[in-house]
């Protein structure tokens, strides 16, 4: 993902934190976004939906917010996404079937480890509506 690119969706997410809550959570923030960006999630996948890749095209990934939401309450789900970042998914089962592109995603272990992959779950269930 280009530097600016990647600036653009850090202000993106900044702009929409909580006027309290961004000074707390501003160097999670960044630093989960330069692991995904290292990891290449970036290269599928944004903060916030109805944006662009790096491309110009829709990402084929969903956005971060957009997984937040879908899965809030949910019980384990932590585990099962952190399976899916390090294993993959298959497209006919995915849980974003008929919400976005066939494409399945693909395997990131080793190039991550399991607790990056943990963190960076973590922080993206904890993102939450928009404020």
């Amino acid at each position: 993902m280009p530097r600016a690119a990647f600036f653009t969706a850090l202000m993106a997410l900044a702009a929409t934190a909580a006027p309290g809550a961004h000074a707390a959570s501003s160097d999670a923030d960044t630093a989960m976004l330069a692991l995904a960006q290292r990891h290449g999630c970036t290269a599928c996948h944004q903060v916030e939906p109805g944006g662009q890749a790096s491309d110009g095209l829709a990402p084929l990934g969903p956005a971060w917010r957009d997984v937040s939401l879908k899965y809030t309450g949910e019980r384990s789900v932590e585990d099962r996404l952190v399976a899916t970042v390090l294993g993959g998914s298959r497209p006919h089962l995915s849980h974003w079937k008929g919400e976005r592109s066939g494409a399945s995603m693909p395997a990131q272990q080793p190039s991550i480890s399991p607790e990056d992959a943990r963190a960076l779950v973590r922080w993206i269930l904890a993102l939450g509506p928009r404020p």
